[in-house]
């Protein structure tokens, strides 16, 4: 059993930038991919980056891919998401999410991660 608890969220300006992050209990984190999803009201929850157990390989959205860094510190059981250039359409709550693999591909259906936080919001102002 892990449980997730997500930071860092808040209102900043377009343009801005924003760290989120994800403390993860129990000794196994390092056994666990990691991922960070978004969902606005009306819509699904969406894929927005993933990390493998190891930190070597990452996974992005085409929407964030060359804003968003995620990253992950397995001696602090903590997974990071940097925000840089933010724009009003990232707007939604983020949430933190993990899954039990060592596989090298990460999924990016949200019905395939083991466990989830419960969200931090995010508003970005234009």
């Amino acid at each position: 059993q892990v449980q997730l608890v997500e930071s860092g969220g808040g209102l900043v300006q377009a343009g801005g930038s924003l760290r989120l992050s994800c403390a993860a209990s129990g000794r196994t984190f390092s056994s666990y991919a990691m991922g960070w999803f978004r969902r606005v009201p009306g819509k699904e929850r969406e894929f927005v980056a993933s990390i493998t157990w190891s930190g070597v390989t990452t996974y992005y959205s085409d929407s964030v891919k060359g804003r968003f860094t995620i990253s992950r510190d397995n001696a602090k059981n903590t997974v990071y998401l940097q925000m840089n250039g933010l724009k009003p359409e990232d707007t939604a709550v983020y949430y933190c999410a993990a899954d039990r693999t060592v596989a090298k591909v990460l999924p990016r259906s949200p019905g395939l991660w083991d466990y989830w936080g419960q969200g931090t919001q995010v508003t970005v102002s234009s």
